[in-house]
């Protein structure tokens, strides 16, 4: 594929009030689960610090979980320096990481397109996995007078 997306968990999860801080190794596995669907049509990376580092079990290829020894920032910016990809999205409201990785010629978006993005993702998997079944249909024929009125 030439396009990477590098996901800055931290950033990502923290921005979604959901309760994500009681349990933040349960809130990255959920995020990687959710990351999943976007991996038939891009390579995903997603930075793991802290203790959320405790999920990288729940990542499974394609995507791909790395596990930043010092800060994510740092370990984010030598992903995007190493990585040969046409395109490279980092996502994340940081600034400075912003700023950082745009130095090494990446792309960078906030979480919430990332959000937007998994919520297509889901849709589209949820359409295509309807069959017949799934939909209430009868034929019915209109009882429909043809005659026009006089004017």
């Amino acid at each position: 594929m030439d396009q990477l997306i590098v996901v800055d968990a931290a950033n990502v999860i923290g921005s979604r009030p959901d309760g994500w801080w009681k349990d933040r190794a349960g809130a990255a596995r959920r995020l990687l689960a959710e990351l999943a669907g976007l991996t038939d049509t891009t390579d995903v990376i997603v930075v793991l610090e802290g203790a959320a580092k405790a999920s990288a079990d729940a990542a499974s290829a394609p995507l791909k979980a790395v596990l930043a020894e010092r800060s994510g920032d740092d370990t984010i910016v030598d992903v995007v320096a190493t990585e040969d990809y046409a395109t490279i999205i980092v996502v994340t409201a940081d600034r400075e990481l912003r700023v950082r990785v745009a130095a090494h010629g990446a792309e960078t978006v906030g979480p919430s397109w990332l959000w937007n993005q998994i919520a297509d993702s889901r849709d589209s998997a949820a359409r295509l996995s309807m069959d017949d079944d799934d939909i209430d249909f009868e034929p019915t024929s209109l009882d429909i007078d043809p005659q026009v009125p006089d004017l």
